[in-house]
């Protein structure tokens, strides 16, 4: 019996330069951060205030933190996968091997759709929505903490994939019989399945938090309808969430049956069936893209209000096309996948409620038109990013409504026009939201504002970037290029290809120029100051309170009479009301706890141990776990009080909130 199952000096692959060479740099940089971090002496204050924190707040910017990281090792496949292509024609070979070139694209998709948009989009959710409900925290603040870190351990997981043995080599859908023991018998799909097992669980979590949260806990006065339109689409994502997560862990665990223990759930052996896994993969999938384009279209909506200067056009056609589209994202998996081999029919209806799911979202496209039509609209950096995005998602969409038609799909399915239609939805509806939102609520999570220079370049760049990446990929597409190709013949495609990859080096240059904003805005802090809450004359909740926002959120809970509560009581200050007197109490908030941390160690020992058969240490793992969730069940003090008479100075000190 070997002691460390299938794990031995082999796993580690010196013979790859290119893959030593990438976890040598990626080794490097986290010993030299945490070298320097451990130097400054800032261990202790981020033990302290970070990485034991369940302040909704911090955990949305660890989250972003996470997010951003991500996007650069899987923006780094991307320059990878269009450099072979650009140069692996003919007789050209290119630098990556085939076996290779199929962990990168694989682990791509896997990165950027669960450690990427996931993880920005859940991290905007932490660090607006509470403050934007004019409460205090979410429902569960540990057990948001708890969803954070596992999360963090399916991206380490990921990654030590590069160092100790393979990634999958499936794609990011890992479709069986190719992802079953038979084909695949290395541990690139364990990694693959344990990764997004554990993160999958932390983002079920989040969507009970943050769905108990919006339903259950509300400043006094907001009703439903009195809710920001971000509320909205955050309580329709985590329906979603709550809805169809449990589906993706199921499959998964299926699949994780037929790899262990010789079920048949998915290959023909025995009466299985690979086409059950496609249909519950994209049962989960298709809600997914909502998942994560619903609250970036909550983003749009809250930017394209603000710098207006009006309120927003259709507010209740917004929301009953955001419920709408809740509920008709579950009924359109099967255009993934027309070419199974259903019936005419059933093709048929799955085409019609996928042209149809357009129809909300065109009705948002015209209530954010509307609503900057007549105003007085500020073309700060959130509002390029909105308008970007509705140029470039319009196109995307019409090429979805294409691709909605069975017998389209057919001809092109499988095919790089598909590539160009997915990146064209995904990238301007999720990440051009993202950056929109990171930039707009930038101030209330760090007290100041980004430059607004380099901004603009950031954006130009990914805008024109974006169109020269993707725009080719449709012309190969029709002239018969297949996704996922590490060499080709057909020397025709290489100069659309080429400006595919001139593309990519444009966005490079975009989040080099992201990058610098960071940086530059850092060190002019001071001059960027956001001393009064309030940098963009805001109309929702968050804006009322100081930048950054205390621990506490609100010194008094908010009391709301109507939509845009912090404009109305803008506008009753303007009109000479007097500010009721406030009076300061004592406030409970959570304290700080390791528990979330801890328990990503123990996930990521179990699962490391579970993708690599070493028994033992699954077992010690567990163990552990089972001990830290016990050891915070018996914990002696759950919240800490702040004193009435430290709100009170904070408040003196930061004069933002407009008494209600």
């Amino acid at each position: 019996m070997n002691l460390f199952g299938k794990l031995s000096w082999d796993a580690i692959p010196f013979d790859q330069p290119i893959v030593m060479g990438a976890s040598g740099g990626m080794i490097l940089g986290i010993v030299s951060v945490l070298g320097w971090v451990t130097l400054k002496g800032y261990v202790p204050y981020l033990w302290r205030e970070w990485l034991t924190s369940v302040d909704h707040k911090r955990i949305g910017v660890m989250y972003i933190v996470l997010g951003l990281l991500m996007l650069l090792r899987g923006f780094s496949d991307a320059i990878m996968m269009r450099a072979q292509q650009a140069v692996a024609a003919g007789g050209a070979q290119g630098y990556l091997p085939p076996e290779h070139f199929d962990q990168i694209f694989s682990a791509h998709g896997t990165i950027m759709i669960f450690f990427v948009a996931m993880p920005l989009v859940i991290g905007l959710m932490n660090l607006a929505v509470p403050l934007q409900l004019g409460i205090r925290d979410v429902a569960f603040p540990t057990l948001n903490a708890v969803s954070l870190w596992l999360t963090a351990s399916g991206v380490l997981l990921t990654n030590v994939s590069l160092v100790v043995g393979e990634f999958a080599r499936t794609g990011w859908v890992a479709y069986p019989p190719l992802s079953e023991l038979q084909f695949s018998p290395g541990v690139g799909v364990d990694y693959y399945l344990w990764s997004l097992q554990i993160s999958g669980v932390g983002t079920l979590l989040t969507g009970i938090n943050f769905v108990t949260t919006i339903l259950k806990i509300r400043a006094p006065g907001m009703s439903y309808m009195r809710m920001p339109v971000f509320c909205w689409t955050a309580l329709a994502a985590n329906l979603m969430i709550v809805a169809v997560f449990p589906i993706l862990t199921a499959t998964f665990a299926m699949l994780l049956l037929d790899r262990y223990l010789g079920f048949h759930f998915f290959s023909v052996d025995a009466g299985g069936n690979a086409m059950m896994y496609v249909n519950l993969f994209w049962m989960w999938g298709h809600p997914e893209v909502y998942i994560l384009v619903l609250p970036a279209f909550g983003i749009f909506s809250e930017v394209s209000a603000t710098f207006s200067g009006k309120p927003l056009f259709g507010y209740r056609s917004m929301v009953a096309a955001t419920m709408v589209i809740c509920v008709l994202s579950l009924m359109v998996w099967l255009h993934h996948f027309f070419t199974m081999g259903a019936s005419a029919n059933v093709n048929a209806v799955f085409g019609m409620t996928s042209m149809i799911i357009g129809v909300p979202t065109g009705v948002k496209i015209f209530n954010w038109l509307f609503t900057m039509y007549g105003g007085r609209v500020r073309f700060a950096v959130p509002v390029l990013w909105t308008i970007g995005f509705m140029v470039t998602f319009v196109l995307g969409g019409l090429t979805g409504v294409l691709l909605a038609v069975p017998a389209v799909d057919w001809q092109v399915h499988n095919s790089a026009f598909l590539v160009a239609h997915f990146h064209h939805v995904i990238i301007p509806g999720v990440i051009f939201g993202v950056f929109a939102g990171y930039i707009y609520w930038f101030p209330k999570a760090f007290g100041f504002t980004l430059d607004e220079c380099w901004g603009r370049r950031a954006f130009w760049c990914w805008f024109i970037g974006f169109h020269l990446a993707f725009m080719p990929l449709y012309v190969t597409g029709l002239m018969g290029m297949t996704r996922r190709l590490q060499h080709y013949d057909v020397v025709s495609w290489q100069p659309w290809l080429l400006v595919a990859a001139a593309g990519v080096a444009v966005i490079f240059a975009g989040i080099a120029c992201q990058v610098v904003q960071l940086v530059v805005s850092i060190r002019a802090r001071e001059e960027l100051r956001d001393v009064t809450g309030d940098p963009w004359n805001g109309r929702t909740l968050e804006w009322s309170t100081a930048s950054p926002a205390p621990a506490w959120n609100y010194a008094v809970l908010p009391r709301v009479t109507g939509l845009d509560a912090f404009w109305a009581q803008k506008a009753r200050a303007k009109q000479g009301q007097p500010a009721q007197a406030r009076k300061y109490a004592p406030i409970e908030v959570p304290k700080n706890t390791p528990t979330g941390f801890v328990n990503a160690f123990f996930a990521v020992v179990i699962g490391f141990a579970l993708i690599w058969h070493i028994w033992w240490m699954a077992a010690l793992g567990a163990f552990g776990a089972f001990v830290t969730f016990l050891a915070f069940a018996f914990r002696q003090q759950e919240e800490v009080e702040i004193p009435a008479e430290t709100i009170a100075q904070f408040d003196r000190a930061h004069p933002t909130e407009v008494a209600l």
